[in-house]
């Protein structure tokens, strides 16, 4: 009994009765008396017996466990998303298995497809910034398992997604700077092939358009990586070849930090030389030196509507629709653009 999981089988063996009854007692079948019950489950918790989730999820068609697909855990806005994925999930009897793109399709593809294999109830996507094709999201809905996109959707998928409104909350951060009284601001994109960061480049351009200052596509660099180290290099070289700006505005945190680093390096202050601004938010904006001003995007109200979405669709039995939810977001403002 050491080396293998008790059964129902072991069960009825140790109490005397037959396999039947001790499955109909384990689920409060009102044939069974209520001190066989008492008697079965003390001996079946006495066995550390488990139900054998695979066998119940084919009687039931059902496996109570939502499939995440994300690019990367290590992002804490997709953590916060997981978290509050998993708080929806766990309140309605649902476990969360989560997959990391790590940004490839053909990971993405991969991980789609384990899901599947373990009868998931529904899908979860931010899609990877590598996709090439929606074949593997036509493969999910051809099978019938509800799915929704949140914080990135793809065009073509008729699907749910929740996102915020990348465009607008980019204008309000490079329109903050524009208040403060920049008039040379510099644009980090986290690849520009992607259309999120296409539409928070372009709201940092409305804001410019709207403020009658003139949009130089020279100011706007793309850092495909989206790491420190990218933004770092890029506006170290762009300080030594003699550019001049006094405002940044980040796509990401990441960006934002790397930038810090090296405008420092050359010798310029924040705010005062230059202002800057990321997005995100992210649990070290307070820690880094200024403390810096982002757009806050709340991965958890993210992650509780999308798991709230994906309910509706598990159990009313939704068609596939395109729908929309835009969330709210705020830009918070500290001393790197004070």
């Amino acid at each position: 009994m050491k080396n293998k999981q008790a059964t129902i089988k072991d069960i009825a063996k140790e109490i005397g009765v037959s396999p039947s009854t001790v499955s109909r007692a384990l689920n409060d079948h009102p044939a069974i008396s209520a001190a066989t019950k008492v008697r079965i489950k003390a001996k079946a918790k006495e066995l550390k017996y488990e139900p054998n989730i695979v066998a119940l999820s084919l009687k039931n068609k059902t496996t109570k466990t939502i499939g995440v697909v994300i690019p990367e855990l290590i992002h804490f806005f997709f953590s916060s998303v997981i978290s509050g994925i998993e708080e929806v999930a766990y309140n309605n009897g649902y476990t969360v298995m989560v997959c990391q793109s790590k940004e490839s399709h053909d990971k993405e593809v991969k991980d789609v497809m384990a899901l599947l294999s373990h009868r998931v109830d529904g899908l979860l996507i931010s899609q990877a910034k590598e996709i090439q094709n929606n074949d593997h999201y036509d493969e999910i809905q051809g099978r019938g398992v509800p799915l929704v996109f949140f914080d990135r959707m793809p065009s073509g998928v008729k699907a749910p997604s929740i996102i915020i409104d990348d465009a607008s909350a980019a204008q309000e951060a490079t329109q903050h700077l524009i208040e403060r009284g920049c008039k040379s601001i510099m644009h980090l994109g986290s690849n520009l092939d992607m259309p999120i960061s296409k539409a928070r480049a372009n709201g940092y351009r409305r804001a410019l358009v709207e403020s009658g200052m003139v949009v130089d596509e020279n100011m706007i660099l793309d850092c495909p990586s989206s790491v420190q180290n990218d933004s770092y290099s890029q506006i170290l070289a762009l300080l030594e070849s003699g550019a001049k700006f006094d405002g940044l505005f980040a796509s990401n945190d990441l960006l934002a930090i790397g930038a810090i680093k090296a405008l420092k390096q050359f010798g310029l202050s924040i705010p005062q030389d230059v202002a800057v601004v990321g997005f995100s938010n992210w649990n070290f904006c307070d820690m880094v030196d200024p403390p810096l001003s982002s757009v806050n995007q709340s991965g958890t109200a993210m992650g509780r509507r999308a798991m709230e979405r994906l309910l509706r669709m598990i159990v009313e039995d939704e068609e596939n629709t395109n729908d929309v939810i835009i969330l709210d977001t705020a830009l918070i403002v500290r001393k790197s653009s004070k």
